[in-house]
């Protein structure tokens, strides 16, 4: 008796789960286009070392490269081929770390911000034509910015902390403190009553 009681539980159970996913066509079009979306993701990241040899197409010992749809010439480097590069050494792992925060679900993904802009700002650096040293000046960019984002993460730490691990509910102390103030003003609203 118990044993099909169960398989029961099971079942039911079971056709929950299938309902929940292939239910209504809402949420089979949202898990249709989580699919693709999580497909072209993973098809980005996947070319990534592809998407960097795209240095080797370009003509060597070349100042000026046009093509139909751009035209690129040297800065600082002597041939273009190094521009593109040394940008493609800033723009892959850039693009890798816009995926990543993009994608993360973990609490402290605030942090990956600042080797995003250090990228960005190296790449910036790379593609500009007036800047004559590379990876030097970035981390006195990056020190604001580190300021604001360290500092909230850690906030943010220390709500879990406080939430997670030792229980304390911010929220509920907060309304025993409006609740206190409420019963102390009471207090003194029935003092003065009796005064008078």
């Amino acid at each position: 008796m118990q044993t099909k009681t169960t398989h029961t539980k099971q079942k039911k159970k079971s056709t929950r789960v299938k309902s929940k996913f292939l239910g209504n066509s809402e949420n089979k079009s949202r898990l249709q286009s989580k699919i693709v979306l999580n497909t072209l993701v993973a098809l980005l990241i996947a070319i990534t070392p592809y998407l960097f040899q795209l240095y080797e197409y370009v003509p060597k010992g070349t100042s000026v490269w046009e093509t139909p749809f751009f035209t690129i010439t040297e800065t600082n480097y002597d041939t273009v081929r190094i521009l593109v590069w040394s940008s493609m050494n800033k723009a892959i792992p850039l693009l890798l770390m816009i995926i990543w925060f993009l994608t993360c679900n973990k609490w402290w993904y605030h942090v990956i911000l600042i080797p995003m802009f250090m990228f960005g700002f190296q790449l910036f650096g790379a593609i500009n034509d007036k800047s004559s040293i590379l990876d030097v000046v970035e981390i006195y960019w990056l020190l604001p910015i580190m300021m604001i984002i360290i500092p909230f993460v850690y906030l943010i730490r220390i709500k879990l902390m406080d939430k997670l691990v030792h229980g304390i509910d911010l929220k509920k102390i907060d309304a025993e403190l409006a609740e206190y103030e409420r019963k102390e003003q009471e207090q003194q609203s029935l003092l003065t009553k009796t005064q008078e």
